[in-house]
């Protein structure tokens, strides 16, 4: 038993002719039962499996307690769930859903990483990674829809957002925005639409400092989405829209 575990027990008199008595005393409980739905699309898609083969391995082999793409789904999955901080890993690590999501025995298997653990993965991807799995999420999406669609798709906008991410204390790379008035970061977004459809759905996003330009980086996400959308929908018209800070002489030569 933890300090978790509810052990009261609840009487609904006057419902039933016979006493009824709900008993929250599992040991092996969790409130993430609708994660195992968000499994399912992830096994389907491929996305944490992609994601993860981005990530070079150079840690030393006999001390390897959590695979890459265990640390990765297990980091995802919290996000997903709303647990955005890695401290939720001290009480989440022994949690059966949370085990289930990255392949592990539900009951028997070892608990997932700590939060130190979990810090270290997080700051340990150099840009040339990264980059590398910001391709792979927009080869997913693209993929996904290129199957979908039957790879015909007549007119595809893009749309290109930067938006204020508040922060704080003191995270690397946050500055203060005089146009949000705050400290932040400034992360680039994208998104694709198909056809005259109402839907959005997220292609790209890329974590800038708090202090840069609307437009910096743009042209090459720009560039990199053009190019793989030309390929999986020949014949389809693009269209781009932009966020009022990304007006830049050199966008309409581009």
């Amino acid at each position: 038993m933890t300090e978790h575990t509810t052990t009261e027990c609840l009487l609904f008199p006057d419902i039933f002719e016979r006493p009824v008595i709900a008993k929250f005393d599992q040991r092996q409980g969790s409130s993430d039962g609708g994660a195992i739905l968000l499994k399912a699309a992830d096994r389907r898609l491929g996305l944490t499996s992609a994601l993860a083969a981005c990530l070079r391995e150079e840690r030393q082999p006999g001390k390897i307690l959590h695979e890459m793409e265990e640390l990765l789904t297990q980091r995802v999955m919290g996000m997903a769930l709303g647990y955005e901080d890695a401290n939720d890993a001290a009480r989440l690590a022994c949690d059966p859903v949370h085990k289930l999501l990255v392949g592990r025995d539900p009951i028997d298997g070892e608990d997932l990483a700590s939060q130190p653990t979990l810090s270290r993965f997080e700051n340990a991807p150099d840009r040339q990674e990264l980059l590398r799995m910001s391709e792979a999420l927009a080869d997913c999406v693209i993929a996904r829809h290129r199957k979908r669609l039957h790879g015909r798709a007549r007119r595809i906008t893009i749309d290109l957002d930067p938006t204020d991410d508040p922060t704080h204390g003191q995270q690397q790379f946050t500055f203060f925005n005089s146009h949000y008035d705050s400290y932040c970061y400034l992360p680039m977004v994208g998104f694709l639409t198909f056809n005259d459809e109402a839907e959005q759905y997220l292609v790209a996003a890329v974590l800038r400092p708090g202090n840069v330009s609307g437009s910096c980086g743009a042209i090459g996400i720009l560039r990199r989405l053009l190019r793989r959308l030309d390929s999986a929908f020949p014949g389809a018209l693009f269209r781009v829209r932009l966020d009022g800070g990304l007006r830049r002489r050199r966008f309409w030569s581009f």
